[in-house]
């Protein structure tokens, strides 16, 4: 009867010591990291929201931070929970090259062909002559780009 017990009781321990060292253990150590980075963060820092707002942080308090988002520099509070990510320094530039990149089609879709920005000080010289070839460069510049987008 006293090895039956053991029988029984013994894959339950081994299930429970699985279930520890697979699952318990490995979330309170990333608990543990999260909350210490929550604590961590200081004036000046660049974080990322749980709810995916950038910002630059302003003002710290106990349970709270002041941000600052946006070209307008607008400034709200959030909580400490709330912080997701703190921007490395090594991630920085990386995001400003994606910016970059979209900013490229922004200027590629402006109405007016680089050539015809050219041509602007040549139309306040002689406004009668520099009416016609602007035209022709337009016309030009839209054939140009729909040849680089066929491309």
């Amino acid at each position: 009867m006293n090895g039956n017990i053991w029988a029984t009781i013994l894959p339950l321990v081994i299930l429970i010591a699985v279930m520890y060292f697979l699952l318990i253990r490995p979330q309170k150590k990333r608990e543990k990291e999260v909350n210490a980075m929550r604590s961590g963060v200081q004036v000046g820092d660049e974080i990322i929201t749980i709810g995916g707002i950038c910002g630059k942080v302003v003002k710290t308090k106990e349970d709270s931070l002041v941000i600052q988002v946006g070209a307008d520099r607008v400034k709200f509070e959030i909580m400490r929970w709330a912080v997701s990510k703190v921007v490395e320094e090594s991630e920085k530039p990386a995001a400003k090259a994606h910016e970059e990149e979209a900013e490229e089609p922004e200027v590629k879709k402006s109405s007016k062909p680089k050539k015809l920005k050219k041509a602007a000080p040549v139309e306040e010289e002689a406004p009668e002559e520099a009416e016609e070839p602007a035209e022709e460069a337009e016309a030009e510049a839209v054939e140009e780009e729909a040849a680089e987008e066929e491309k």
